[in-house]
């Protein structure tokens, strides 16, 4: 049986519950802060007390992973959570995972996306837009170095720059083709493209960040 909250720490887990459940991220402390009127140490102080007493638990690199917990104690599947690092810049000829960039974290739903090693890239312009992925919003990767014919992917054009298009191997050349009448399709050598990822979803920007 886990020990008793006080009134202060119910509040925050009712608070922290609903905030996961109308946006599907955790907030951030900041905004943990600004929406209960109290301090920063006070939210960190309120995460340690109910991971102490088992109402939720911290996973991950930098511990930043929150998972509430059910009754049991047992990951709730209804409430099964994971970090995923926003990657801001890609660095040629390192994994995903191994990145150092990164531009915060995304809190994103464990039972849709299962993958090892995720990684978010935000978007920017609208050449895809056409199949809902638009200025600011977060693309969910799992890590690939291939990719199969009409996938969208991300990939590094030249060792520079990481770009979002539906993927083509022809021929004499690889096609990145974007969602957009507007922009036209971009034609490539074989090795001036590497895939990074494939998009496995898309959360709509801009994100909390926790």
């Amino acid at each position: 049986m886990r020990p008793e909250l006080t009134l202060k720490q119910k509040r925050f887990l009712v608070y922290l519950e609903q905030e996961i459940d109308r946006k599907g991220n955790a907030p951030s402390l900041r905004k943990a802060a600004a929406d209960l009127d109290i301090s920063h140490a006070a939210v960190a102080q309120f995460v340690r007390a109910l991971e102490k007493k088992g109402y939720l638990k911290r996973d991950g690199r930098f511990s930043r992973t929150i998972y509430l917990l059910g009754r049991t104690s047992q990951m709730a599947a209804t409430q099964r959570w994971r970090e995923v690092p926003i990657i801001g810049k890609i660095t040629a000829g390192l994994p995903m995972y191994a990145q150092q960039e990164w531009d915060g974290t995304v809190v994103v739903d464990g039972d849709v996306y299962r993958g090892q090693n995720l990684f978010a890239l935000r978007v920017k312009g609208d050449s895809m837009k056409d199949v809902g992925i638009l200025p600011s919003d977060l693309v969910i990767c799992e890590p690939r170095q291939y990719a199969q014919n009409g996938e969208i992917v991300v990939a590094l054009i030249n060792n520079e720059e990481a770009t979002v298009k539906r993927f083509f191997l022809r021929k004499d050349h690889i096609e990145l083709r974007p969602e957009n009448r507007a922009y036209p399709s971009m034609r490539y050598g074989f090795g001036e493209v590497l895939i990074q990822g494939k998009v496995i979803g898309v959360q709509r920007g801009p994100e909390q960040l926790i």
